[in-house]
């Protein structure tokens, strides 16, 4: 009896295992809300001076995203969906959080991060 419990445990977690590795998520993949709930816990990984490149390795493509030249340095702000506010089907700045780059380096992130953006 003891064997056959092992070997179903076994089984079970090979086979979580397989799956795990070789189906991965995907952003493009996620519905709305596990989406907004994956993009809340990698804004919270991330770190100053990230390049936009690994950015978007890490979470995929923004929901909304705004670029400008301001005195020859470079501003790109992307929106990530982190938190639901109205049930429409449409995405907007309110239920997002702004990362703001300048010349492709992360330099804020969060509510001022838009502003900055504004006002460069």
């Amino acid at each position: 009896m003891i064997k056959k419990v092992a070997l179903g445990v076994s089984l079970y977690v090979a086979f979580t295992a397989a799956v795990i590795h070789f189906y991965p998520d995907k952003h493009e993949d996620m519905d709305w809300e596990d989406r907004q709930e994956y993009n809340s816990v990698q804004v919270s990984k991330l770190k100053m001076g990230t390049q936009h490149q690994a950015i978007i390795e890490l979470m995929g493509s923004p929901d909304i995203s705004e670029a400008k030249i301001s005195n020859s340095d470079k501003y790109q702000v992307m929106f990530y969906r982190t938190q639901h506010v109205k049930s429409d089907g449409i995405t907007t700045k309110s239920e997002c959080t702004p990362l703001l780059l300048k010349n492709n380096e992360l330099v804020a992130w969060g509510d001022g991060a838009y502003e900055i953006y504004e006002k460069s």
